[in-house]
């Protein structure tokens, strides 16, 4: 490249800065929903452009040129995995809390749910077990008792519904 062809592609490249930089960072902002990032993705797309300039490149439209690289360079950005620093967090609500309060809730009324599973009928206290207690598909409740992969659906639904009294009735 001659020292002339470098002048040219250095005005071109700062008469496209100082036409699209704002039109390119509302865009940018836009679709990453940050201003430092969008920024830093017009930068990005600034230099690339002037590196394939630099290596020869030939640009018709600018413009559009432009617009190309910097999506691509926000796609890319969203395919980076995220992370989110705690204090981010913390900004925007999260609440840390250090007490297991719900979880001991949620443990209690499981235990309460498998107390109530004895009152079910047999057939009913069969399948819920196997179900939820042991964790088993409908597939492997079928070939364990024999029976199709259907009716064991339709006994897990209405040993769920009969258990569902239970626990009202209770309450």
């Amino acid at each position: 490249m001659t020292p002339k062809q470098k002048i040219q592609r250095r005005e071109m490249l700062t008469n496209a800065h100082n036409d699209y930089e704002k039109g390119l960072n509302l865009h940018a902002f836009f679709k990453v929903s940050d201003h430092a990032i969008g920024e830093d993705l017009v930068q990005d797309t600034f230099m690339k452009t002037w590196k394939y300039l630099v290596k020869g490149g030939e640009i018709d439209t600018m413009k559009a040129f432009l617009y190309h690289v910097l999506n691509n360079l926000i796609i890319d950005q969203y395919r980076k995995r995220k992370t989110t620093s705690l204090d981010a967090l913390l900004e925007k609500g999260f609440d840390l809390s250090t007490g297991d309060g719900e979880s001991l809730f949620d443990v209690l009324d499981g235990k309460a749910a498998i107390i109530s599973i004895q009152r079910l009928p047999l057939i009913y206290q069969k399948v819920i077990r196997m179900r939820y207690v042991q964790h088993l598909s409908l597939e492997e409740m079928a070939l364990i008792t024999g029976q199709t992969k259907n009716v064991m659906s339709v006994q897990v639904h209405r040993g769920l519904a009969k258990l569902k009294v239970l626990h009202e009735t209770r309450h």
